[in-house]
Protein backbone atom coordinates (compact mmCIF):
# COMPACT_ATOMS: atom_id res chain seq x y z
CA UNK A 1 0.00 0.00 0.00
CA UNK A 2 2.92 2.48 0.93
CA UNK A 3 4.85 1.75 -2.84
CA UNK A 4 1.08 2.65 -4.23
CA UNK A 5 0.78 6.20 -2.58
CA UNK A 6 4.44 6.44 -3.27
CA UNK A 7 3.70 6.38 -7.04
CA UNK A 8 0.56 8.40 -6.40
CA UNK A 9 2.23 10.87 -5.01
CA UNK A 10 3.71 12.72 -7.92
CA UNK A 11 0.73 12.20 -9.69
CA UNK A 12 -1.95 13.76 -7.67
CA UNK A 13 0.69 16.35 -7.68
CA UNK A 14 0.68 17.05 -10.94
CA UNK A 15 -3.02 16.93 -11.08
CA UNK A 16 -3.53 19.48 -8.42
CA UNK A 17 -0.90 21.88 -9.93
CA UNK A 18 -3.06 21.65 -13.18
CA UNK A 19 -6.15 22.10 -11.34
CA UNK A 20 -4.40 25.64 -10.12
CA UNK A 21 -3.75 26.42 -13.57
CA UNK A 22 -7.01 25.90 -14.49
CA UNK A 23 -8.47 28.81 -12.33
CA UNK A 24 -4.67 30.95 -11.28
CA UNK A 25 -5.08 33.56 -10.08
CA UNK A 26 -6.92 33.27 -7.03
CA UNK A 27 -4.74 35.46 -4.77
CA UNK A 28 -2.23 37.69 -4.71
CA UNK A 29 0.84 37.81 -6.29
CA UNK A 30 4.03 38.40 -4.95
CA UNK A 31 6.67 40.22 -6.80
CA UNK A 32 10.54 39.71 -6.12
CA UNK A 33 12.96 42.83 -7.38
CA UNK A 34 16.42 41.46 -6.18
CA UNK A 35 17.43 45.13 -6.29
CA UNK A 36 17.17 48.10 -3.62
CA UNK A 37 14.18 50.17 -4.72
CA UNK A 38 14.32 53.26 -6.87
CA UNK A 39 16.04 52.05 -9.44
CA UNK A 40 14.58 51.29 -12.98
CA UNK A 41 14.74 47.44 -12.43
CA UNK A 42 12.06 48.09 -10.05
CA UNK A 43 10.60 51.10 -11.43
CA UNK A 44 9.70 49.36 -14.88
CA UNK A 45 7.79 46.48 -13.01
CA UNK A 46 5.92 48.80 -10.85
CA UNK A 47 4.21 50.04 -13.48
CA UNK A 48 3.59 47.28 -15.65
CA UNK A 49 2.28 45.21 -12.75
CA UNK A 50 -0.04 48.33 -11.71
CA UNK A 51 -2.25 47.16 -14.64
CA UNK A 52 -1.52 43.77 -14.64
CA UNK A 53 -3.27 43.68 -11.14
CA UNK A 54 -6.00 45.45 -12.63
CA UNK A 55 -6.26 42.65 -15.73
CA UNK A 56 -6.07 39.61 -12.97
CA UNK A 57 -8.31 40.94 -10.54
CA UNK A 58 -5.85 40.14 -7.80
CA UNK A 59 -3.04 42.65 -6.04
CA UNK A 60 0.23 42.47 -6.61
CA UNK A 61 2.97 42.72 -4.01
CA UNK A 62 6.03 43.96 -4.94
CA UNK A 63 9.16 43.30 -2.58
CA UNK A 64 12.70 44.31 -3.02
CA UNK A 65 15.10 41.73 -1.98
CA UNK A 66 18.77 43.06 -2.82
CA UNK A 67 22.07 41.67 -2.20
CA UNK A 68 24.94 39.76 -3.95
CA UNK A 69 23.89 41.27 -7.37
CA UNK A 70 20.20 40.33 -7.68
CA UNK A 71 21.52 36.74 -6.31
CA UNK A 72 19.79 36.45 -3.04
CA UNK A 73 16.81 38.04 -4.37
CA UNK A 74 17.01 35.45 -7.24
CA UNK A 75 17.18 32.47 -5.64
CA UNK A 76 14.17 32.85 -3.39
CA UNK A 77 12.34 32.59 -6.91
CA UNK A 78 14.03 29.74 -7.63
CA UNK A 79 13.09 27.53 -4.56
CA UNK A 80 9.76 29.15 -4.42
CA UNK A 81 6.60 26.98 -5.32
CA UNK A 82 6.10 26.61 -8.92
CA UNK A 83 2.62 27.54 -8.53
CA UNK A 84 2.56 31.11 -10.23
CA UNK A 85 2.28 33.33 -6.95
CA UNK A 86 5.95 33.77 -6.92
CA UNK A 87 7.38 36.07 -9.71
CA UNK A 88 10.54 37.17 -10.18
CA UNK A 89 11.55 40.50 -12.24
CA UNK A 90 15.49 40.74 -13.27
CA UNK A 91 18.13 42.86 -15.67
CA UNK A 92 20.57 41.43 -17.65
CA UNK A 93 21.83 40.95 -14.06
CA UNK A 94 20.44 37.69 -14.80
CA UNK A 95 22.65 36.66 -17.69
CA UNK A 96 26.08 37.99 -15.93
CA UNK A 97 24.96 36.04 -12.92
CA UNK A 98 26.68 32.92 -13.78
CA UNK A 99 29.94 34.23 -14.97
CA UNK A 100 30.62 36.56 -11.27
CA UNK A 101 29.66 33.63 -9.28
CA UNK A 102 31.21 30.63 -8.84
CA UNK A 103 28.67 28.86 -6.45
CA UNK A 104 25.11 29.95 -7.40
CA UNK A 105 22.93 28.01 -5.16
CA UNK A 106 20.56 28.29 -8.33
CA UNK A 107 20.83 27.91 -12.38
CA UNK A 108 19.09 30.94 -13.69
CA UNK A 109 18.18 28.70 -16.88
CA UNK A 110 17.32 25.47 -15.35
CA UNK A 111 15.40 26.70 -12.31
CA UNK A 112 13.54 29.25 -14.09
CA UNK A 113 10.63 29.35 -16.67
CA UNK A 114 11.16 31.95 -18.75
CA UNK A 115 7.92 34.28 -19.08
CA UNK A 116 8.01 37.85 -21.09
CA UNK A 117 10.70 40.60 -21.33
CA UNK A 118 9.55 43.61 -20.21
CA UNK A 119 11.70 45.80 -22.73
CA UNK A 120 15.33 46.76 -23.58
CA UNK A 121 17.10 50.21 -22.54
CA UNK A 122 20.59 51.15 -24.26
CA UNK A 123 23.16 52.75 -22.03
CA UNK A 124 24.06 56.40 -23.44
CA UNK A 125 27.55 58.28 -23.13
CA UNK A 126 27.67 60.88 -20.99
CA UNK A 127 30.48 63.33 -20.38
CA UNK A 128 31.03 66.61 -18.29
CA UNK A 129 30.07 69.26 -20.61
CA UNK A 130 33.12 71.65 -19.19
CA UNK A 131 35.11 69.19 -21.28
CA UNK A 132 33.70 70.34 -24.82
CA UNK A 133 33.42 66.95 -26.44
CA UNK A 134 30.52 67.36 -29.07
CA UNK A 135 31.24 64.00 -30.62
CA UNK A 136 31.61 60.19 -29.36
CA UNK A 137 35.00 60.50 -31.79
CA UNK A 138 35.75 63.57 -30.03
CA UNK A 139 35.80 62.20 -26.93
CA UNK A 140 37.64 58.30 -28.20
CA UNK A 141 40.41 60.60 -29.67
CA UNK A 142 41.60 62.47 -26.54
CA UNK A 143 41.17 59.56 -24.33
CA UNK A 144 43.69 57.50 -26.99
CA UNK A 145 45.96 60.28 -26.82
CA UNK A 146 46.51 59.77 -22.95
CA UNK A 147 46.15 55.96 -22.36
CA UNK A 148 45.11 55.20 -18.84
CA UNK A 149 44.65 59.22 -17.54
CA UNK A 150 40.79 58.64 -18.33
CA UNK A 151 38.45 56.94 -15.52
CA UNK A 152 34.82 55.87 -15.44
CA UNK A 153 32.07 55.54 -13.20
CA UNK A 154 30.07 52.40 -12.55
CA UNK A 155 27.59 50.64 -9.81
CA UNK A 156 29.96 47.80 -9.18
CA UNK A 157 32.30 45.25 -10.99
CA UNK A 158 30.40 43.04 -13.14
CA UNK A 159 27.03 45.16 -12.99
CA UNK A 160 25.71 46.34 -16.31
CA UNK A 161 27.25 50.06 -16.25
CA UNK A 162 30.21 48.37 -16.15
CA UNK A 163 30.07 45.72 -18.72
CA UNK A 164 28.28 48.12 -20.85
CA UNK A 165 31.69 50.70 -20.27
CA UNK A 166 33.78 47.88 -20.83
CA UNK A 167 32.19 47.21 -23.94
CA UNK A 168 31.99 50.81 -25.06
CA UNK A 169 35.93 51.05 -23.92
CA UNK A 170 36.72 47.91 -25.63
CA UNK A 171 35.42 48.45 -29.10
CA UNK A 172 36.20 52.25 -29.38
CA UNK A 173 40.46 50.68 -28.03
CA UNK A 174 40.76 53.18 -25.22
CA UNK A 175 42.42 52.78 -22.16
CA UNK A 176 40.39 54.08 -18.74
CA UNK A 177 40.19 53.29 -15.10
CA UNK A 178 37.53 51.58 -13.68
CA UNK A 179 35.95 53.56 -10.62
CA UNK A 180 33.04 51.67 -8.99
CA UNK A 181 30.58 53.24 -7.06
CA UNK A 182 28.09 52.22 -4.21
CA UNK A 183 25.21 53.84 -6.15
CA UNK A 184 23.55 55.83 -9.13
CA UNK A 185 23.25 59.46 -7.71
CA UNK A 186 26.98 59.20 -6.34
CA UNK A 187 28.28 58.11 -9.54
CA UNK A 188 26.34 60.32 -11.31
CA UNK A 189 27.42 63.70 -9.01
CA UNK A 190 30.69 62.61 -9.87
CA UNK A 191 30.60 62.77 -12.78
CA UNK A 192 28.77 65.69 -13.37
CA UNK A 193 31.24 67.59 -10.85
CA UNK A 194 34.14 66.57 -13.37
CA UNK A 195 35.89 64.18 -11.22
CA UNK A 196 34.83 61.02 -13.58
CA UNK A 197 35.53 61.45 -17.44
CA UNK A 198 32.50 59.17 -18.69
CA UNK A 199 29.51 56.82 -17.25
CA UNK A 200 27.53 54.61 -19.75
CA UNK A 201 24.53 54.89 -17.87
CA UNK A 202 20.86 53.66 -18.33
CA UNK A 203 18.97 56.80 -20.84
CA UNK A 204 16.27 57.10 -18.16
CA UNK A 205 18.82 58.25 -15.28
CA UNK A 206 20.00 60.19 -17.43
CA UNK A 207 17.91 61.86 -19.78
CA UNK A 208 16.89 64.66 -16.93
CA UNK A 209 20.33 65.94 -16.17
CA UNK A 210 20.94 65.59 -19.96
CA UNK A 211 17.98 68.11 -20.76
CA UNK A 212 19.18 70.04 -17.87
CA UNK A 213 22.98 70.57 -19.57
CA UNK A 214 24.58 69.20 -16.57
CA UNK A 215 25.83 66.23 -19.09
CA UNK A 216 26.61 65.74 -22.69
CA UNK A 217 25.16 62.67 -24.05
CA UNK A 218 27.67 61.38 -26.77
CA UNK A 219 25.83 57.93 -27.98
CA UNK A 220 23.84 55.47 -26.90
CA UNK A 221 24.88 51.56 -26.87
CA UNK A 222 21.55 50.40 -28.91
CA UNK A 223 20.96 48.90 -32.27
CA UNK A 224 19.04 52.12 -33.38
CA UNK A 225 18.42 55.51 -31.96
CA UNK A 226 16.44 55.89 -29.08
CA UNK A 227 13.07 57.47 -29.23
CA UNK A 228 13.96 59.21 -25.92
CA UNK A 229 17.28 61.11 -27.58
CA UNK A 230 16.82 60.49 -31.64
CA UNK A 231 19.42 63.29 -31.97
CA UNK A 232 22.05 60.89 -30.25
CA UNK A 233 23.86 58.69 -32.69
CA UNK A 234 24.06 54.58 -31.80
CA UNK A 235 28.05 54.24 -30.51
CA UNK A 236 27.84 51.92 -34.30
CA UNK A 237 26.84 55.09 -36.28
CA UNK A 238 29.44 56.81 -34.27
CA UNK A 239 32.41 54.52 -35.83
CA UNK A 240 32.59 51.92 -32.69
CA UNK A 241 31.93 48.56 -33.92
CA UNK A 242 30.99 45.81 -30.96
CA UNK A 243 29.98 48.42 -28.67
CA UNK A 244 26.48 47.49 -28.05
CA UNK A 245 25.53 46.34 -24.87
CA UNK A 246 21.52 47.10 -24.21
CA UNK A 247 20.01 45.92 -20.77
CA UNK A 248 17.17 44.13 -20.89
CA UNK A 249 13.94 43.49 -17.97
CA UNK A 250 12.01 40.11 -18.07
CA UNK A 251 9.60 38.21 -15.81
CA UNK A 252 10.76 34.60 -14.58
CA UNK A 253 8.61 32.13 -12.94
CA UNK A 254 9.99 28.93 -10.82
CA UNK A 255 10.83 26.17 -13.45
CA UNK A 256 8.44 23.81 -12.64
CA UNK A 257 5.09 26.02 -12.92
CA UNK A 258 2.33 24.88 -15.05
CA UNK A 259 2.47 26.08 -18.87
CA UNK A 260 -0.85 27.11 -18.42
CA UNK A 261 -0.19 29.72 -16.36
CA UNK A 262 3.33 30.89 -17.64
CA UNK A 263 1.60 31.34 -21.12
CA UNK A 264 -1.68 33.12 -19.08
CA UNK A 265 1.15 35.76 -17.97
CA UNK A 266 2.92 36.24 -20.69
CA UNK A 267 -0.50 36.72 -22.78
CA UNK A 268 -1.68 39.25 -19.87
CA UNK A 269 2.17 41.18 -19.52
CA UNK A 270 1.90 41.88 -23.27
CA UNK A 271 -1.69 43.42 -22.89
CA UNK A 272 -0.37 45.40 -20.08
CA UNK A 273 2.54 46.96 -21.72
CA UNK A 274 -0.04 47.67 -24.93
CA UNK A 275 -1.94 49.95 -22.86
CA UNK A 276 -1.28 53.80 -24.07
CA UNK A 277 -0.35 54.67 -20.25
CA UNK A 278 1.93 51.59 -19.63
CA UNK A 279 3.50 52.19 -23.27
CA UNK A 280 4.15 56.17 -22.43
CA UNK A 281 5.57 56.15 -18.91
CA UNK A 282 7.82 53.21 -20.53
CA UNK A 283 8.90 55.22 -23.77
CA UNK A 284 9.66 58.26 -21.38
CA UNK A 285 12.31 56.18 -19.33
CA UNK A 286 14.06 55.36 -22.33
CA UNK A 287 12.80 51.46 -23.18
CA UNK A 288 12.12 49.50 -26.02
CA UNK A 289 9.50 46.99 -26.21
CA UNK A 290 10.60 43.50 -27.05
CA UNK A 291 8.17 41.00 -28.05
CA UNK A 292 8.98 37.55 -28.18
CA UNK A 293 7.46 34.31 -26.97
CA UNK A 294 8.26 32.68 -23.86
CA UNK A 295 10.62 30.19 -25.73
CA UNK A 296 12.49 33.12 -27.58
CA UNK A 297 12.68 34.35 -24.47
CA UNK A 298 14.33 31.63 -23.11
CA UNK A 299 16.53 31.07 -26.05
CA UNK A 300 17.42 35.08 -25.78
CA UNK A 301 18.71 34.52 -22.16
CA UNK A 302 20.41 31.73 -23.38
CA UNK A 303 22.33 34.06 -26.01
CA UNK A 304 22.99 36.32 -23.30
CA UNK A 305 24.45 34.56 -20.90
CA UNK A 306 27.29 33.25 -23.67
CA UNK A 307 27.46 36.55 -24.32
CA UNK A 308 28.54 37.92 -21.18
CA UNK A 309 30.52 34.64 -20.25
CA UNK A 310 33.55 36.41 -23.47
CA UNK A 311 32.39 39.46 -22.19
CA UNK A 312 33.69 39.08 -18.43
CA UNK A 313 36.43 37.20 -19.43
CA UNK A 314 38.13 39.80 -22.07
CA UNK A 315 37.30 41.85 -19.00
CA UNK A 316 39.25 40.05 -16.97
CA UNK A 317 37.08 39.57 -13.85
CA UNK A 318 37.11 36.43 -11.95
CA UNK A 319 34.13 34.14 -10.53
CA UNK A 320 33.76 34.89 -6.56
Amino acid sequence: MKRIWMILLPVLGLATLDAQAQTWPTKSLKVIVPVAAGSLVDIVPRIVFEQLAVQLGQSVIVENRPGAGTTIGTGLVAKADPDGYTILVNSSAHAIAPSLYANLSYDPVRDFAAVAPLGSTPFVLVVPPGRGFKTANDFVTAARAKPGSFNFASLGAGTASHLSAERFRLGAGVQAVHIPFKGGPEAMTEVIAGRVDFYLVAIGVALPYIRDGKLSALAVNGSKRSAALPEVPTTEEAGFKNAEYPTWFGLFLPAKTPREIVDKLHRETLKAMQEPKVRDKLAALGFDPMVMTPDEFHAYVLKDIAVNADLVKAVGLRPE
